[in-house]
């Protein structure tokens, strides 16, 4: 039980006096970026998904 308690406070230590958190303003530019970049590869998924669907269409007369 000791092991778990010292885990814990050591833990709890290390995220309050230790980890360097974002600030808000990096939090947000950071989740506009990921936001972008998400858009951006599900549109180049769609493009490729759409030669893919012209292409085997066209090999293929359906």
């Amino acid at each position: 039980m000791d092991k778990i308690k010292l885990y814990l406070r050591e833990s709890y230590n290390e995220l309050v006096h230790k980890v360097t958190w974002p600030s808000w303003a990096s939090l947000q530019s950071n989740t506009i970026l990921v936001i972008v970049a998400s858009i951006i590869f599900a549109l180049l998924i769609l493009v490729m998904d759409a030669i893919s669907k012209f292409g085997t269409g066209w090999v293929y007369g359906v």
